[in-house]
């Protein structure tokens, strides 16, 4: 949330839940669907919808988005898909 020069999302994640008090739910929400809108890209970027494009992540297993917060250290990042294609592949796509 705001403006920050780190792009570690993890980091980012974290500290949106620590000193912001936002739940886990809501700072992935401030960092996809409302980033999206702040940058006037909502009808294109920040959900999966039919006609938007196809830019998402895949994560390995986690019990839960309560879990991230506490483990911004690790690469919890399996795929990474941009405008529908693959820019990191895991075992999701395997």
């Amino acid at each position: 949330p705001g403006s920050t020069p780190s792009g570690n999302m993890n980091f980012l994640l974290s500290l949106a839940c620590i000193r912001l008090r936002m739940l886990p739910e809501e700072a992935v929400n401030a960092m996809t669907l409302n980033a999206a809108a702040a940058m006037r890209l909502e009808e294109e970027l920040g959900s999966i919808a039919v006609g938007k494009r196809a830019s998402l992540i895949v994560t390995g297993r986690v019990p839960s988005l309560a879990y991230l917060p506490y483990a911004f250290g690790q690469d919890h990042l399996d795929t990474v898909i941009i405008d529908g294609r693959p820019v990191r592949a895991g075992a999701a796509l395997a």
